[in-house]
C-alpha cells in the first residue's frame, strides 16, 4: 500500500519532530510533560510555520495552565467521549470482535520492525503509533496512521468542536498526511453520523507479543476490555 500512497510532504527529520512531539503532548500530562516543554518548543522552530504554530499553540496552553487543571481537562476530554478517544481501531470497530484482529495487526507490524510493545500498552493508542512512526519505522507507522485516517479526522473535528487545546496537536499530525480522499471523507461523515460500532463483547483474539500465525492457542488469547481512555496507555 505504501507505493500507492502520496509521498510525505515533509522530510524525515521534520516528520520525526512532529510525530514525537505530538506523541509526548497527547499523553496524560504530568511533571515530566512540563519539564519537556522548552525542549519541544525549540524543536518546533525547525518545522514549517503552520505546523510549528500548531505545536506552539498547545505549548502556550500547557505552560499557562496549572497541572491539576490540565489533568482534569485531559480526563474530561478523552475519558468519557467516544469520539475523542485516542485508540485508532476504536473508531472503525468500536466494541466489536473485529477490533481484536485490528489490534493484532498493529502488534504484528511493530514486531516486523523489531519493536516489542510493553504489555501494559494497547498498540493502537495514538501516542504509541506516533512514537513508533517517529522513532522506529516511518513508512510502516505512516501506513498505520493512514489506514485509520477517517478516525483520526473525526478525532480532530471532535476536539475542535469542544474547543479543546489538544486539537492543535492533531492538526499538526494531519498536516503531515495527504489530504482526505473522497472515500475517506465519506467514512468521516458516516462516523460523525453514527459513531463507532457497538457490540459489548471481549476482543479476542489478541495474542501476546510472541504470537506467530497458526501457533496461537486458547490459553494464549487475551480478552481486552473496552478501554479506559486516559489510563490505558499506562
Amino acid at each position: 500500500m505504501t507505493g500507492r500512497r502520496p509521498k510525505p510532504t515533509l522530510p524525515p527529520a521534520q516528520l520525526t519532530v512532529v510525530w514525537q512531539t505530538a506523541s509526548l503532548l497527547l499523553d496524560y500530562p504530568d511533571e515530566v510533560t512540563l519539564a519537556r516543554a522548552e525542549l519541544l518548543r525549540s524543536a518546533a522552530r525547525r518545522l514549517p510555520t503552520a505546523v510549528g504554530d500548531s505545536v506552539r499553540s498547545f505549548l502556550d496552553h500547557l505552560e499557562s495552565t496549572p497541572l491539576p487543571q490540565l489533568q482534569a481537562d485531559y480526563v474530561e476530554t478523552f475519558d468519557s467521549r467516544r469520539r475523542c478517544n485516542l485508540f485508532l481501531t476504536y473508531f472503525a470497530h468500536g466494541d466489536t470482535r473485529k477490533r481484536g484482529m485490528a489490534l493484532l495487526r498493529f502488534k504484528q507490524t511493530y514486531l516486523a520492525s523489531g519493536f516489542e510493545l510493553d504489555e501494559a500498552e494497547l498498540p493502537d493508542h495514538l501516542c504509541v503509533v506516533l512514537e513508533y512512526a517517529a522513532t522506529v519505522d516511518q513508512a510502516r507507522g505512516r501506513d498505520l496512521i493512514l489506514d485509520h485516517r477517517a478516525g483520526l479526522e473525526l478525532l480532530r473535528l471532535s476536539l475542535h468542536d469542544l474547543g479543546s487545546p489538544w486539537a492543535s496537536l492533531v492538526d499538526a499530525v494531519t498536516a503531515t498526511l495527504p489530504p482526505l480522499k473522497g472515500d475517506e471523507r465519506d467514512a468521516v461523515r458516516r462516523l460523525a453520523a453514527e459513531g463507532p460500532p457497538e457490540e459489548e463483547v471481549g476482543l479476542a483474539p489478541f495474542a501476546a507479543p510472541q504470537f506467530s500465525p497458526g501457533a496461537t492457542t486458547a490459553a494464549e488469547t487475551v480478552l481486552l476490555p473496552v478501554p479506559s481512555f486516559p489510563g490505558a496507555r499506562r
